[in-house]
């Protein structure tokens, strides 16, 4: 499982920070991979349900993700529910002498398309060296004898 997580401090209310991040639309106007949201459904209290796409190395992944934990002004996790990702996001906001200190964090597992796509052109050049160096040295052995 691949976990990362940032931490920012914003010269801005917390409330107003909050509210930019309570719409999943203003998500894909900060998040660069992150290239469509849409069909959001606000469940009040319970947070939203939205699909997503997102590109990962080169690859487009759609997906569905849905708030797990809805603490407004404090915290936010949306579980990754469909799709090729699994893991959950999560948006964690305080209150600070100056505005608003924002953590976020992210744990999921890599798919397979992404994987492929990226660690095949590193296997295809390490193995294409590694034939070359094997055969200068078989080269090498038997011109030298």
């Amino acid at each position: 499982m691949l976990s990362v997580s940032e931490t920012v401090d914003i010269d801005a209310p917390l409330s107003d920070v909050f509210a930019y991040m309570d719409d999943p639309h203003n998500q894909a106007e900060i998040t660069p991979s992150l290239s469509d949201v849409r069909n959001v459904e606000d469940r009040g209290d319970e947070g939203k349900r939205l699909d997503y796409t997102y590109t990962m190395a080169g690859v487009s992944l759609d997906g569905t993700l849905e708030t797990t934990t809805y603490e407004p002004e404090s915290r936010v996790v949306f579980d990754m529910v469909e799709g090729p990702l699994s893991g959950e996001l999560t948006w964690e906001f305080a209150a600070t002498d100056d505005g608003t200190r924002v953590t976020y964090s992210a744990s999921y597992e890599l798919p397979s398309s992404v994987l492929e796509a990226v660690v095949r052109p590193f296997a295809e050049r390490y193995n294409e060296r590694e034939l070359e160096t094997t055969l200068q040295n078989l080269k090498t052995r038997l011109e030298s004898e």
